[in-house]
């Protein structure tokens, strides 16, 4: 239940609070007073869009606060969101200067999300300009619902149809990529296999480099090698002799002074490392071997590697490695690819056997609960003029699943007999809307506990009868939920276990609004304007008494 409204700086209103009562509270005031007002802000609790022109004023922020009585029923929600839970829970929503929102439950911050899940669930507000809901599908399935009591039903089917539509989501975005991958893939396969042709892992290409060059220059490294070989070995003149006899002269100076015989040392290391130098270039010019099919094969090897490295842009075989292991790895990932399809596709199966039988039993509900449905509103019909209406509820199968199962719904009117019954959106008129939504919502409200319910105005259009039956109507909505009720019709105010009117004063030469709770004499005046107008006459005041009692 709605207990207490709280609003500050919000268009006409400066600040205003007001309590409220179980049972039908009523709420009056001249045209332009400011309901619609009180309403925008309460449509803030239930997490609509906020606009920061809306502020009395603009330097200072609007808050908008209600207080709720809730029962345990709501402890799940309230444990689930990591929020204190309180049979008296304060809902607040407050607008920046800037226009950035906050919203709070307990003083706990959370997100709008949370905020509309928590107030959908607390608080319905029906606008005389909402009618045109009573044409969704999903307004109607959600009247033929409640009266089935599918929520738990429906709420565990639309687990899986979320379920069911992410999986096939799934599922094509991996055939597209799979796809995609396989118009490369023959190319791909290409590239790899010629790659591991290469065998890289078992190649040096410097060493590779350096073998062709020994191969191409073979005759003039062989001619070298021997001219170098004659010149260190010449009987009379080759640099080893010529060493050699300097060595032992050096060493026999040594023997004669001590001053040389660190010379004689170093000359005698020269002496050796110069003969192990002759002997390795001896060792290469016998080793040195012209090949034509060694060249041939080096050559191909070396081509190969560098339109490798050209066609794949890197500059070494540790590039052509990477390459190589990318495109394994690519390989590997279609056969990944093709290995979740298959688990998606499997998983998806399962889940469309539950689908197929929530489905069934949402169905099967419906269709045993839709005469209930049409007899209620037969039943409400006639207490408001329209003893000839029929309302009758058309159930067919659909081609596929959808958010509500697998039903297309669609609601058939007629006013008067002898007419044929057609979809309410083309059948009801504007003098019956209002009577067929407040038929609709006094079923709904019987079926889908709701604590708190705002009918603004439903009653526009009425009068007579007809206003005293809708007023009855309301009365008998009161005893199942807290109804708060936006009305014109004194038939209507009558009929409040707590009245309150919203007032238009000027303050310091600015126009503010504000709400009042009505003493019993306070209402009995307010009801006898709304029957005489601006003055209130006797008989007004007479028929005002009557109408309370």
């Amino acid at each position: 239940m709605l207990s207490r409204i709280f609003i500050q700086n919000f268009a006409l209103i400066d600040q205003l609070e007001i309590d409220l009562k179980n049972g039908l509270q009523v709420i009056t005031g001249e045209t332009g007073a400011g309901k619609s007002i009180i309403l925008g802000a309460l449509r803030l609790i239930m997490g609509e869009r906020a606009d920061a022109k809306s502020f009395a004023k603009s330097d200072a922020k609007s808050i908008v606060e209600t207080e709720f009585q809730i029962n345990k029923n709501f402890k799940e929600f309230f444990d689930d969101h990591d929020l204190d839970f309180e049979e008296q829970s304060i809902i607040r929503r407050e607008i920046l200067p800037s226009g950035k929102s906050r919203a709070f439950i307990n003083d706990v911050p959370v997100t709008l999300d949370i905020l509309k899940e928590l107030s959908s669930r607390l608080i319905d507000i029906h606008s005389q300009f909402e009618t045109s809901n009573l044409f969704t599908e999903e307004f109607q399935f959600g009247i033929l619902d409640g009266l089935a009591k599918n929520k738990s039903l429906l709420s565990d089917y639309q687990n899986y149809y979320s379920s069911y539509q992410n999986t096939k989501r799934e599922i094509e975005q991996l055939k597209s990529a799979l796809a995609e991958n396989n118009k490369e893939s023959d190319y791909k396969n290409f590239l790899l296999s010629e790659l591991e042709e290469m065998q890289l892992d078992d190649l040096d290409f410097e060493e590779i480099q350096n073998q062709l060059n020994i191969q191409e220059n073979a005759g003039q490294i062989s001619e070298n090698l021997s001219e170098i070989l004659s010149k260190l070995n010449q009987d009379d003149f080759g640099v080893l002799s010529n060493i050699f006899e300097a060595k032992n002269k050096l060493s026999k100076l040594s023997e004669l002074s001590s001053e040389y015989q660190d010379l004689s040392q170093r000359l005698e290391t020269a002496y050796l490392e110069l003969k192990d130098i002759n002997t390795e270039i001896e060792n290469k010019a016998e080793n040195l071997e012209i090949d034509p099919n060694l060249l041939q094969a080096l050559l191909m090897t070396v081509n190969r590697l560098n339109s490798l490295f050209l066609k794949h842009q890197v500059n070494d075989i540790t590039g052509l490695l990477e390459i190589r292991e990318e495109l394994s790895s690519s390989q590997n990932s279609l056969e990944t690819i093709e290995s979740q399809i298959e688990e998606k596709e499997k998983n998806l199966k399962l889940i469309e056997k539950e689908l197929q039988s929530l489905s069934q039993k949402l169905s099967e509900n419906r269709k045993k609960f839709s005469s209930d449905l049409e007899n209620q509103a037969k039943e409400i019909f006639a207490k408001l003029g329209l003893e000839k209406a029929i309302l009758k509820i058309e159930l067919t199968d659909s081609s596929a699943y959808n958010l509500h199962g697998k039903n297309n719904i669609q609601i058939l009117f007629q006013a008067n007999s002898g007419f044929p019954l057609k979809p309410i959106q083309g059948a009801v008129s504007g003098g019956e809307r209002s009577r067929v939504m407040l038929a609709i919502k006094k079923i709904m409200a019987q079926n889908n506990a709701l604590p708190t319910l705002i009918l603004d105005e439903i009653d526009t259009g009425v009068s007579g009868r007809i206003a005293e039956e809708m007023g009855k109507l309301m009365q008998e909505m009161a005893q199942d939920l807290q109804l708060i009720v936006i009305t014109h019709l004194a038939q209507v105010a009558a009929k409040g276990n707590q009245n309150y009117k919203v007032v238009k004063f000027d303050e310091n030469a600015i126009t503010k609004t504000t709400i009042v709770k009505l003493s019993e004499n306070e209402k009995l005046n307010e009801i006898a304007q709304l029957i005489s107008g601006s003055k209130i006459t006797d008989a007004a005041i007479s028929q005002a008494k009557e109408l309370i009692k």
